[in-house]
C-alpha cells in the first residue's frame, strides 16, 4: 500500500488519510504507574493506622505475632491488587486503545515498570540494612558449622573483635606470672587457665598438654591431689564440650529456621506479584474502549 511521502499517512480507498496511531503509549503507562504507587501508599498508610489501633498493651488485647503477620500479608495482597488494577485501568483508558491485546500489554508494562521502580526504591532505602543483617546471619551460621577452634575467630569477626589484640592483651596479663602454679595468685591462675582453654578445645597433643597444665594449676591452687584435680578438670571439660555442642546446634537450628522462613516468604512474594500482574492486566482489558 502506497504512503504519502509528505505526510506519512496511508491512504484509504475513499481518498481520506488515516494517521497511524502508536500501539503503545508510554505517557499513559507512566500515568498508571503514578496512580498505582499513590494508591498503594495511601492504602499502606491506612493499613498501618489500622494495625496500630489494634495494639493495646494495657488491656492485653493485642493480637499475636502470627495472626498479626498473616493479617498484614493478606492486607498487602489486597491493596496490591487494588492499586495495580487501578493503574492498569488508567493506563489503558488514557491510551485510548481499542484492541484488548493492546490494553493487556499496557497493563502488564505498567505492572513491570511499577515493580522495577518499587524494587529500586526498596534497595536504595533499606538494602544496606537488609544486606548487613543477612551477612551477619551468614557469618554466625558459618561459625556454627565448624569446630570450636575455627569458630572462635569467626564469631570474633562478627562481633568486630580483633583476635590478635585479645591474644596480645592476654600475653600482657601473663607477662609477670610465675611458671610454678603453686606461686601464682588466684588471678594469675585464672588467666593462665584461660590462656590454655583454646588449645584444650582444639584437642590433639596441644590439647593434652594444655589439660595437663590446667590440672597442675588446679591442684596447686586448691591444694588437692592431682588425681582429684584431674577428675574436676575432666568434668569441667565434658560440660564445656556439651555447652559448645548445644550452642552449635542452636545456631544451626536458628539458621535453618531463618532459611525456611526466607524461602516461604519468597514464594509468597512471587505469588503476590503474579496476582498483581493479573490484576493490572484485567483492569487494562476492562478499560479497553470498543471501536465504534
Amino acid at each position: 500500500m502506497a504512503t504519502n511521502p509528505k505526510l506519512g499517512f496511508p491512504p484509504t480507498q475513499d481518498g481520506r488519510l488515516v494517521p497511524s496511531v502508536p500501539r503503545i503509549s508510554w505517557g499513559a503507562i507512566f500515568a498508571g504507574v503514578v496512580l498505582a504507587i499513590a494508591v498503594q501508599l495511601v492504602l499502606g498508610i491506612l493499613g498501618t493506622g489500622i494495625g496500630l489501633s489494634l495494639v493495646d498493651p494495657v488491656e492485653g488485647t493485642t493480637p499475636g505475632a502470627a495472626g498479626f503477620g498473616i493479617g498484614a500479608g493478606l492486607y498487602w495482597i489486597v491493596t496490591t491488587i487494588a492499586a495495580l488494577g487501578a493503574g492498569g485501568y488508567a493506563a489503558a483508558r488514557v491510551a485510548g486503545v481499542h484492541d484488548r491485546f493492546d490494553g493487556l500489554v499496557h497493563g502488564l508494562v505498567m505492572w513491570g515498570v511499577t515493580l522495577i521502580l518499587t524494587l529500586y526504591l526498596l534497595t536504595s532505602a533499606v538494602g544496606g540494612i537488609i544486606g548487613g543483617a543477612f551477612r551477619t546471619v551468614g557469618s554466625v551460621a558459618s561459625a556454627a558449622g565448624t569446630g570450636i577452634g575455627a569458630a572462635a575467630p569467626k564469631v570474633a569477626d562478627v562481633a568486630n573483635v580483633d583476635v590478635g589484640d585479645v591474644r596480645e592483651q592476654a600475653a600482657a596479663y601473663l607477662s609477670t606470672a610465675p611458671s610454678d602454679p603453686a606461686q601464682m595468685t588466684p588471678e594469675q591462675a585464672q588467666k593462665e587457665i584461660a590462656l590454655e582453654l583454646p588449645a584444650l578445645a582444639r584437642g590433639g597433643s596441644d590439647g593434652a598438654q594444655a589439660e595437663s597444665r590446667i590440672v597442675d594449676i588446679v591442684a596447686a591452687q586448691r591444694k588437692v591431689p592431682r588425681s582429684e584435680a584431674q577428675a574436676d578438670v575432666t568434668r569441667a571439660k565434658a560440660q564445656f564440650v556439651k555447652t559448645k555442642n548445644d550452642t552449635i546446634a542452636t545456631a544451626k537450628s536458628a539458621a535453618d529456621t531463618a532459611a525456611g522462613a526466607a524461602a516461604s516468604t519468597s514464594f509468597m512474594v512471587v505469588i503476590a506479584l503474579l496476582i498483581g500482574a493479573g490484576a493490572a492486566g484485567f483492569g487494562a482489558v476492562a478499560a479497553t474502549r470498543r471501536r465504534v
